[in-house]
């Protein structure tokens, strides 16, 4: 690694940015929050930071990211040695390693005792540090997410894809081959031969007049039918499989020691008949708005302002199009979208109707969806390809971006409630 002078105009992170940057008003808020929290005062050292950026991309297997950061670490004077492993790094910052699995996987399990570990002992960690690392954490644990479902590690690692094949028919028929291949593989996923698999993907057109229509019908829920309707949504997803079902190859040695428990990944809690599901994490009893972000504010100056902007910027982004269509309000679809995200993480929005996730989403989507969050290893540039195959390439990377943000969110709500326990 010849260390640059400054690994991070290097045309790699470019690529990121560059795709990341046709949507310049999220663009901003991103590189601001992202600086702010790599560059700027705060509690953790920066080679702290650089080496957290390395365990948390590692944990999905993003070599894209973890070369980046390695190469930072260099350049800005980091111990070469740590570069060897975990074994090499001081003991506190190793300690970090169980929050890291357990925020990247299932975070519903993170408790205050996590917590109240680090900052105990003589390599104790302050409340502040924690805070730092656990932002860090969620920002790479996403950003890997993202740089997947974008598709781009293969082109980053050289496949000869351009990003700006938009071949609707040669996805198509990718796309059916795909099918072909799992429905020949998985027969029993075919009653009658009629399966969500083979269905065409709901068609744009089809879309907007189901979001048209749900933004004209306001027939009030019960409380009791909209938790049933989240509890169906959320049993849905748990039954979904992931885009790729053969196991994952091993963690390529580079990774792998950057890796503690390599078989920890991400589990169904919603499988019918599962032990100890978790509890709902409902959003009134502690939301983002009203508790995530004074708490996280307090802790680590400022940063909750960053974090905000950046969630609204993703949460908000519209341009009033859909494939070339025009005026047409997408908040629906949006909606759908980022509370499904949430909802695979245990998390319910207790004033939104689920029902309207189904009607909205299709199966593809969902499990694409589903993928990045939970498997984001796993996608291929064929799989971005081949699903919403009639949006433009800056649609899908805005449904994309959503995912980033909607997990983000969604691991430090996890993360804060505990700190929030641990405080009091």
């Amino acid at each position: 690694y010849g260390s640059k002078n400054s690994p991070a105009d290097s045309s790699n992170l470019d690529h990121v940015t560059k795709v990341i940057a046709y949507h310049p008003r999220y663009l901003d808020h991103f590189l601001n929050t992202q600086k702010f929290v790599m560059q700027c005062d705060g509690p953790l050292p920066y080679d702290y930071r650089n080496y957290i950026a390395i365990m948390a991309a590692a944990r999905h297997k993003c070599t894209y990211l973890v070369n980046l950061y390695e190469e930072i670490f260099l350049a800005n004077g980091g111990d070469p040695n740590w570069l060897n492993g975990l074994e090499h790094i001081p003991p506190k910052l190793r300690a970090i390693s169980d929050i890291n699995k357990i925020l990247a996987h299932r975070p519903w399990l993170l408790n205050k005792e996590h917590v109240e570990r680090l900052t105990k002992g003589q390599n104790s960690w302050s409340l502040s540090e924690v805070v730092h690392a656990i932002v860090l954490l969620a920002h790479y644990h996403s950003l890997s997410s993202f740089v997947f479902s974008c598709g781009l590690t293969q082109e980053l690692d050289g496949a000869s894809h351009k990003i700006e094949n938009n071949n609707v028919l040669t996805q198509k028929t990718a796309f059916n081959r795909l099918n072909d291949l799992y429905n020949s593989q998985h027969p029993e996923n075919l009653p009658n031969g009629d399966d969500a698999n083979i269905r065409p993907e709901v068609t744009v057109d089809a879309l907007m007049q189901r979001m048209k229509r749900l933004s004209e019908k306001n027939d009030e829920c019960s409380e009791t039918e909209l938790s049933n309707r989240f509890k169906h949504v959320e049993q849905q997803a748990a039954e979904l499989p992931p885009v790729v079902r053969e196991a994952p190859a091993d963690v390529p040695q580079q990774l792998g020691r950057y890796v503690d428990d390599p078989g920890f990944t991400y589990q169904d809690f919603a499988r019918r008949g599962a032990e100890n599901i978790p509890q709902t994490f409902r959003i009134q009893d502690y939301s983002w708005d009203d508790h995530g972000y004074s708490l996280v504010n307090r802790l680590y100056n400022d940063v909750g302002f960053y974090l905000d902007d950046k969630f609204r910027a993703a949460y908000n982004l519209t341009y009033y199009t859909i494939a070339g269509r025009t005026n047409v309000d997408t908040s629906k679809f949006r909606r759908a979208i980022w509370n499904y995200i949430q909802c695979i993480y245990g998390i319910r929005h207790d004033d939104y109707d689920y029902g309207e996730v189904n009607q909205l989403l299709d199966r593809s989507l969902k499990m694409f969806i589903k993928t990045a969050c939970c498997f984001p290893e796993r996608i291929t540039k064929l799989d971005y390809d081949s699903v919403l195959v009639e949006l433009q390439h800056s649609e899908k990377v805005h449904i994309n971006l959503m995912i980033l943000e909607a997990r983000n969110q969604a691991e430090l709500l996890y993360a804060l409630r505990e700190v929030m326990r641990y405080m009091t």
